[in-house]
């Protein structure tokens, strides 16, 4: 799976995006061409190479050029609309960017108290946050990666000036968009994440997670405009991830006291409300005691409500938890018309390797309606699967 990987660990800023992933661009001198060509009023965009902390990467330098005869405004959500219907870029790259300014807006209404149709950007509305967003959302459209991951964000600290006057670092927008997204800061003095940039991981990336299991095809360092005793710098991997690696949550407790009726009744409720897995494993217990052991495994998001089942429907006082890396396959299902009619075959594939098989419910279906065995049938499909026909 084509894969694009962000690592944040100096914070992200709409320059520092857009410089990453043009240093993933097969062309970067011609997509900045294209990108001045757009339309954005009184914008041109130059890329130096510069260097920090001995690393060389890519710096975006937007230049905004003043007429003071032009007066349209676009710091608020229908003027960057108004502005989005007359640019030269394709419909999905303009709803990536209303989608972005969108995000922006309702923080800011949230922060402000003031509804989003009544929000004034300020610096998020000026000309060169504009040609930022916009050329981010062409380099993704561009790169075309299959999922975009990022790492926990740092997000820097102290104070930062702005047009509301001087705010804490993250900046209470900047701190809503990144609500729910891991962040730290490691006492840099220094705004190290903006609104723009909280904005544009917010809308692209499906997971911030540590580099999964990635060969890397691409390499991109996009500079910011400080310079710190650490490189200040995004860093962007291009590559493919085969194979899958996730966190999953192993929860586990030991069980004396409950009949076998509830035990039963309370796996299947996990099963239910999304358990990965439920199993029971026979065990004996202090004074030889035989027992169970009732164990979940589960998604992350999933714990909380996996707990509060597992105290409701079992006698248990404690839970254990234990976090895990699971390595698992790549899935997909197709239906292929056999002899019998439709079967579902379940094909899992990775870490060099390949299976195959039909779905058992299909299986014990047609053993049911032919009134012979299941092997019988297996059998038979096995003959098709000899010849190619599957």
């Amino acid at each position: 799976m084509k894969t694009l990987y962000l690592e944040c660990n100096m914070g992200a800023a709409g320059d520092m995006l857009m410089a990453a992933l043009l240093e993933l661009h097969d062309s970067p001198e011609y997509f900045l061409k294209r990108l001045n060509d757009v339309g954005i009023p009184n914008v041109t965009a130059t890329a130096e190479a510069v260097v920090k902390c001995g690393i060389k990467g890519t710096h975006i330098n937007i230049e905004v050029h003043e007429h003071h005869h032009e007066h349209h405004n676009h710091n608020d959500y229908h003027g960057i609309e108004h502005l989005m219907e007359h640019l030269k870029i394709s419909d999905s790259v303009k709803k990536n960017v209303l989608e972005v300014y969108k995000i922006i807006a309702e923080a800011e209404s949230h922060v402000h108290g003031v509804p989003v149709d009544k929000i004034h950007f300020h610096e998020v509305g000026e000309m060169d946050a504009v040609a930022d967003i916009t050329g981010v959302c062409m380099l993704m459209e561009e790169l075309a990666p299959e999922v975009v991951l990022a790492s926990p964000i740092n997000v820097g600290s102290g104070q930062v000036r702005c047009a509301h006057g001087i705010l804490p670092v993250p900046a209470p927008a900047t701190s809503l968009i990144l609500q729910g997204i891991p962040i730290y800061n490691d006492d840099i003095k220094s705004e190290l994440c903006t609104p723009t940039g909280a904005a544009l991981l917010k809308y692209f990336a499906k997971e911030f997670c540590k580099m999964p299991m990635l060969t890397v095809s691409k390499l991109g360092y996009g500079m910011g405009k400080k310079d710190f005793e650490k490189a200040n710098c995004l860093r962007a991997y291009m590559g493919n991830t085969s194979d899958k690696s996730e966190e999953i949550i192993e929860l586990a407790c030991n069980l004396d006291d409950i009949t076998p009726e509830a035990v039963a009744y309370a796996q299947q409720l996990l099963f239910k409300e999304g358990a990965l897995d439920v199993y029971i494993t026979s065990t004996v217990m202090k004074k030889g005691r035989p027992g169970l052991l009732f164990t979940c495994i589960c998604n992350a998001e999933s714990k909380d409500k996996m707990l509060s089942l597992i105290f409701e429907h079992t006698s248990t006082l404690g839970v254990r938890e234990y976090v895990c890396h699971r390595h698992a396959l790549q899935r997909e299902q197709k239906e292929i018309q056999t002899k019998f009619g439709p079967v579902r075959i379940k094909t899992s594939s990775g870490y060099g390797t390949t299976k195959s098989k039909p779905e058992y419910e299909d299986i014990a279906k047609i053993a049911q309606e032919k009134g012979i065995s299941i092997r019988e049938v297996l059998e038979e499909l096995g003959e098709w699967l000899e010849k190619g026909y599957f």
